[in-house]
């Protein structure tokens, strides 16, 4: 079984690379108009600058699994705004998407908890539509849809989950077909559980990621081992191998919050339940100190009795 392990957005220990550097509507009008293009240009071209930055860090550490941040383009989807931000930028998202090509990186986007398709509000879901074509539109420039995912969760369920999720499946017709090619579920850490989600991604045929952080906080039943084939099966006709997230709890009393590294205790028992299934997968690490909490685990996951280390950032167990 190979695991393979990756981190969210910034690599921390290379000096001032945030790829996330933003611009409030608010600053963004107190601008001239001639300042408000520069502006945008400007921070964008230094977050992608950023970004070129990252990925060359991780190809020299072995780390192909990466999330890109979603905040790349200040603004790109405030209705005031809605700019042009791939015709000026188009050899730097040739070049992002080359290496991703080049070094066989897996990449994703994350979109905000906004981003979701349960809504009673025919906007909301408009707004879903957008930002869901906003980071395919990222990941169209690159060339990287093979390579590239776009995860979101449910959503809320208004007081009726059956309800929510006859609306969700009918919303979701609203996103053009070649975007939601491009999507996957993950269950939630206060309403839509594993198997909820699980069923949900089946009916769709949308990739399940498991999050285990978010399953020990919404986990009626102790049922993971008997529904994580299927969640694997999900990933079957996507010619992938399965991604999970992992995390573990800041505290008992913060249960939800991430902590700053990933404790081998909280996860051992899930990397145990996958070992039962002997199916390679990937592991994105959703932890404060990102790539640091990631280098970590790769190494305590390592040094358990069977496990080999094959690279930089992944195992053979």
């Amino acid at each position: 079984m190979k695991i393979r392990f990756g981190y969210v957005a910034n690599a921390l220990g290379l000096w001032d690379a945030s790829p996330s550097k933003t611009l409030t509507f608010t600053r963004y009008s107190a601008l001239s108009k001639n300042e408000r293009m520069e502006k945008l240009k400007s921070i964008t071209a230094q977050n992608l600058h950023h970004t070129k930055r990252i990925l060359h860090y991780n190809i020299a550490h072995e780390i192909e699994l990466y999330r890109f941040s979603s905040s790349l383009v200040p603004l790109a989807t405030h209705p005031e705004v809605m700019w042009d931000f791939i015709t000026p930028f188009k050899s730097e998202w040739k070049e992002i998407g080359n290496l991703v090509r080049q070094f066989n990186l897996r990449v994703s986007f994350h979109p905000n908890q906004f981003t979701l398709f349960t809504s009673q509000r025919d906007e909301v879901t408009m707004n879903a539509v957008k930002d869901m074509e906003y980071h395919y539109k990222m990941l169209e420039a690159m060339d990287a849809l093979d390579a590239g995912l776009i995860n979101i969760h449910i959503g809320g369920a208004y007081g009726d989950k059956k309800k929510t999720l006859d609306r969700f499946h009918e919303n979701l017709k609203k996103l053009p077909k070649e975007i939601k090619k491009q999507m996957t579920l993950e269950n939630d850490d206060k309403t839509y559980d594993v198997r909820e989600t699980l069923l949900t991604c089946e009916k769709e045929n949308i990739p399940m990621i498991l999050d285990y952080h978010h399953h020990m906080a919404n986990n009626v039943e102790n049922d993971l081992p008997q529904y994580l084939d299927r969640i694997f099966m999900t990933w079957k006709n996507f010619n992938m191998v399965p991604k999970v997230h992992l995390s573990s709890p800041k505290s008992e009393q913060a249960y939800r919050s991430h902590s700053d590294f990933v404790s081998l205790d909280f996860v051992l028992p899930f990397l145990k339940m996958a070992k039962e299934l002997d199916q390679d997968f990937d592991i994105m690490i959703e932890a404060k100190q990102k790539n640091l909490a990631m280098q970590r685990l790769v190494e305590e996951t390592a040094a358990i009795r069977g496990v080999k280390r094959t690279s930089g950032s992944s195992v053979q167990w």
